[in-house]
């Protein structure tokens, strides 16, 4: 088992002492039976601080993701309270993602200390996670808006809208009424979901995993153009006629 330690971290386990062995056995067992709650608050006290701080002294990609969280009119900021809070749901979110595996949420956690890009991994989740969080909130009007603007819009729309609107759904957020009659009046498709802020990131973390999120995130931190967005058209008061999705 000790085989699939950094080598850094294998020589320290083997060099240690009998007495202080029990120590580090003692804290695996414990940590092994905790309940998943019970892991987040001990991981997140005892690993989080490095984790902010090499992110708060990385200038670059600080920047990098203030710019693209401007460019979508999000005023979430890099404070270390928020960059706790998302290194926390992060961990949680990794292990009860589609497999919905609650005993692999230390397993996720080590995972993700261990590698040399959890940074950027951290990162990338927060951005993914913001731009999901307003598309959640769009009413379909302005879904279908933002889906046109794409390059690939059948791809946006399978991968990110159709998922969310299943959400709404199912979910009672957004009812659609009378939506196969081609002349009835569709409130549904102009209303703004009201989801209030521990529903919305729960929802979030049921329809989409970790990897959707971070990928959308990656795509964003590298170029600006990965997604267009266009906030005057998108949210443009003036109803437009609505045409149903279909793809």
């Amino acid at each position: 088992m000790l085989d699939k330690l950094p080598k850094e971290a294998q020589e320290w386990a083997e060099s240690l002492p009998w007495k202080q062995r029990r120590y580090v056995l003692s804290l695996c067992h414990l940590l092994c039976a905790a309940p998943a709650e019970v892991q987040a608050a001990f991981l997140d006290e005892y690993t989080a601080e490095g984790m902010i701080t090499k992110i708060l002294t990385d200038y670059d990609a600080q920047k990098t993701i203030e710019l693209s969280l401007a460019k979508f009119h999000i005023t979430t900021s890099l404070t270390g309270e928020n960059l706790r809070k998302y290194i926390r749901q992060f961990y949680i979110h990794s292990a009860q993602d589609m497999r919905r595996q609650p005993n692999k949420y230390l397993e996720s956690a080590l995972k993700l200390v261990a590698s040399h890009q959890e940074k950027n991994n951290i990162l990338n989740y927060i951005l993914g996670f913001e731009i999901i969080k307003i598309l959640f909130q769009m009413s379909w009007l302005e879904q279908e808006r933002f889906y046109r603007l794409q390059i690939n819009q059948d791809e946006f729309y399978h991968r990110y809208v159709k998922p969310i609107q299943y959400a709404h759904r199912v979910n009672k957020i957004v009812n659609p009424k009378d939506e196969n009659v081609f002349f009835a009046k569709r409130d549904y498709y102009v209303q703004k979901p009201e989801i209030k802020e521990k529903k919305l990131v729960e929802l979030i973390m049921l329809t989409f995993s970790t990897e959707q999120v971070c990928n959308l995130g990656f795509g964003l931190s590298h170029s600006l153009k990965h997604i267009v967005f266009d906030y005057d058209y998108i949210y443009n008061e003036q109803e437009e006629k609505p045409q149903t999705f279909n793809l």
